[in-house]
């Protein structure tokens, strides 16, 4: 256990932080979930919308630091392509 202000400072610092960004990442996960379930029952409707309310969630991770921006954008691009698929 931490025995300077500062660093107990830090660890309630690190526990904030860890919980904001674990809550980040369940939001973006759930949103590719919502995306990847309607793309697979076929539904082009839903997986657009889907799609939409997705990709700021990913964009949001990116800004944040929650996840790299690279793996967002091949995320984004391969659940961009996996709706056109079904709208076509």
């Amino acid at each position: 256990m931490a025995n300077i202000a500062s660093a107990e400072k830090r660890i309630r610092q690190t526990l904030k932080r860890t919980a904001r960004n674990k809550a980040r990442k369940s939001r973006v996960h759930t949103a590719i979930r919502k995306v990847e379930e309607a793309v697979a029952a076929g539904n082009k409707e839903l997986a657009l919308a889907a799609f939409r309310s997705a990709q700021p969630e990913l964009q949001r991770a990116a800004g944040k630091g929650v996840l790299k921006a690279n793996a967002v954008s091949r995320k984004i691009s391969r659940l961009s392509a996996s709706v056109k698929a079904v709208a076509a």
